[in-house]
């Protein structure tokens, strides 16, 4: 059985999807800075959270109708960040997310972070998630139907 979230598109703010790789546009808030107004070094973590959300959602799989009808959620259990220059407040962002790996119970994830003005290289992730039983935590393999779509 396949779920099927929504897909946002909004005015300016659009998901935007070549081969395998996806990225979603962010803003830098002032919410998101420090008093200097460069992106304080934990937004990045959001912002490439957000990513793999959205990512999810773009290929048909609603985090949240999986808990509630499958019983599975998904867990970050590392990640490996690099910071390369610095986001300021008011840039425009494209946050990639992309699965490269999957291998039992883990699922491997490329991301990165660039500046749409200059195309600036501003952060790198590697990420590594498993999924697990929502009412256990125990880890779970990822049904044939996902593993289908996110090597899609």
């Amino acid at each position: 059985m396949r779920l099927r979230g929504w897909v946002r598109s909004v005015s300016d703010v659009t998901l935007e999807q070549q081969g395998r790789t996806f990225s979603w546009p962010v803003r830098v808030y002032w919410e998101d800075t420090d008093g200097g107004g460069v992106v304080y070094h934990s937004r990045y973590l959001n912002f490439f959270e957000r990513a793999r959300s959205e990512l999810l959602r773009a290929k048909g799989i609603d985090q949240l109708a999986l808990k509630e009808t499958h019983g599975f959620i998904w867990v970050v259990t590392e990640m490996n960040v690099k910071f390369r220059k610095a986001a300021r407040l008011d840039d425009n962002l494209r946050v990639s997310a992309d699965c490269r790996w999957m291998k039992g119970v883990r699922q491997g994830f490329h991301q990165e972070i660039t500046r749409e003005r200059d195309g600036a290289l501003i952060a790198t992730a590697e990420v590594t998630a498993v999924m697990l039983q929502a009412d256990t935590l125990k880890p779970a393999r990822l049904p044939g139907w996902i593993k289908d779509t996110l090597q899609a």
